[in-house]
């Protein structure tokens, strides 16, 4: 179908003992837009990216993506269809150059190393990292490491990109030029879902988000109809964290 969500989440839970973290999201995420996930410390969007990824298997609900049941599947399994994501806490291995940083998840999904290389060239240079390409993972900044994490996960030639706090610890010159990053991605085809704390990040790059509070959407709709409503002002008012 045409209007078929390219990734689907319907009744998604989770509960680790006796506390319920995410209780039953629904949504849907159509192929070319950025949709956004906001919320105070504790809502549950990194409980549900972690779910949508694979890294944590859900307490009940289902996660479609491209039309096929993934609920099960491994994350791996997931890169390989085209779901990948990035981490809000980057972890480059520090004593591999940026290409080979890059050539690590490039290698797994090309045919021959001579592709792989030519994939690697190509996305450090849409992130904006030629000029440090055979720099050390540890002699990066915290900008230029958000960027290789980017270049890391864009080399698996994702369909779908979970983005976690892109801008999350960046100097505020840097802000812009990871906007502009993100907008060139969904040029090049990439469907993104991102968490950000960002509140004017967000609402400038989001076609749609939702709003979590408490492991439960509050609403979904554009930003701007989001953020005038009283009850979001009054829950992200001072909160000053991801969770």
């Amino acid at each position: 179908m045409v209007d078929q969500p390219i990734l689907d989440v319907a009744g998604l839970s989770k509960s680790f003992g006796g506390i319920q973290a995410l209780k039953g999201v629904d949504l849907g995420v159509r192929a070319g837009e950025i949709f956004g996930l906001l919320g105070p410390n504790g809502a549950g969007k990194t409980t549900l990216f972690n779910m949508m990824a694979g890294y944590l298997p859900p307490s009940a609900g289902r996660v479609t993506f491209l039309g096929k049941n993934i609920t099960a599947l491994k994350p791996h399994r997931r890169a390989a269809m085209g779901l990948a994501r990035t981490f809000q806490i980057t972890q480059p291995f520090p004593e591999l150059t940026v290409e080979e940083n890059v050539m690590v998840g490039a290698s797994r999904s090309r045919p021959s190393i001579r592709a792989a290389r030519a994939a690697v060239g190509e996305w450090i240079d849409v992130v904006g990292l030629g000029e440090k390409r055979h720099a050390l993972g540890r002699e990066l900044s915290t900008g230029q490491r958000k960027r290789l994490e980017l270049a890391r996960a864009l080399s698996t030639d994702p369909k779908l990109l979970l983005l976690d706090e892109i801008t999350g610890g960046v100097d505020q010159k840097s802000i812009p030029g990871l906007v502009d990053l993100v907008r060139r991605l969904r040029d090049l085809g990439v469907t993104l879902v991102m968490i950000e704390h960002n509140m004017s990040v967000i609402s400038d790059l989001a076609d749609r988000m939702m709003f979590l509070n408490r492991g439960e959407p509050l609403a979904t709709g554009t930003p701007k109809d989001i953020l005038a409503m009283e009850e979001v002002a009054d829950l992200y008012l001072g909160d000053g964290g991801d969770a």
